[in-house]
C-alpha cells in the first residue's frame, strides 16, 4: 500500500505538469495575431471581396460571405472588404443611398471581429467625403482597385459578384 502512494504522487505530478503545459499552449494559440490593418501576421487564408454596390441584398451576400468565413477559420483568416463606387456607402456614417442599418451594424460588428474594411479615396474625393464621413472602423486607401490588385499580389483570394 505504501508503494502506490509515490507512484499516485508522481503521477498526479505528471498530470498536472501535462495540464498546465496544455493550457498554456491553447491559451497562447487563441490569442488573435490581427493587426488593425491585417498585414503584419499572414494567416493560413487570405480574401479580399469587391464591395462596389449599395443594393441591400448584394451588400447582405458579402457580409454573410464574409461572417461564414470567419466562423469556419476563425483567427486563420484576414479578410478586407474593398469598398469603392456605390460600395463605399456601407460604410459611410451617413449614406447619401439607401442602406439598412442592420447592415452597417453587420459591418460594425465584422470589423470587430477583425474583417478589414477599406474605403476608396477616389470615391470620397467624388463624393466630398473625408475620414471624418466614414464609419470609424473603415480604412482609407489611395484607389480601391489597386488595393485589390496589392492584396492579389501579397497573396489574397479575390471574390467578387
Amino acid at each position: 500500500m505504501t508503494h502506490n502512494i509515490p507512484v499516485n504522487r508522481a503521477r498526479r505530478f505528471a498530470l498536472k505538469t501535462l495540464g498546465l503545459f496544455s493550457g498554456l499552449l491553447i491559451a497562447r494559440s487563441a490569442q488573435p495575431h490581427h493587426t488593425e490593418t491585417h498585414f503584419e501576421d499572414k494567416s493560413a487564408h487570405q480574401i479580399v471581396y469587391q464591395c462596389n454596390k449599395a443594393d441591400p441584398e448584394y451588400l447582405q451576400h458579402v457580409l454573410f460571405s464574409a461572417s461564414e468565413l470567419l466562423r469556419k477559420y476563425g483567427d486563420d483568416v484576414q479578410i478586407v472588404i474593398s469598398t469603392f463606387g456605390p460600395g463605399l456607402h456601407l460604410i459611410g456614417q451617413h449614406p447619401q443611398r439607401p442602406i439598412p442599418a442592420e447592415l452597417q451594424q453587420k459591418a460594425s460588428s465584422l470589423a470587430h471581429y477583425g474583417v478589414a474594411f477599406h474605403a476608396c479615396g477616389n470615391t470620397m474625393k467624388s463624393l466630398k467625403w473625408t475620414e471624418k464621413d466614414l464609419l470609424p472602423f473603415a480604412v482609407v486607401v489611395p484607389i480601391g482597385v489597386d488595393d485589390i490588385m496589392q492584396l492579389q499580389e501579397q497573396g489574397f483570394a479575390y471574390m467578387s459578384w
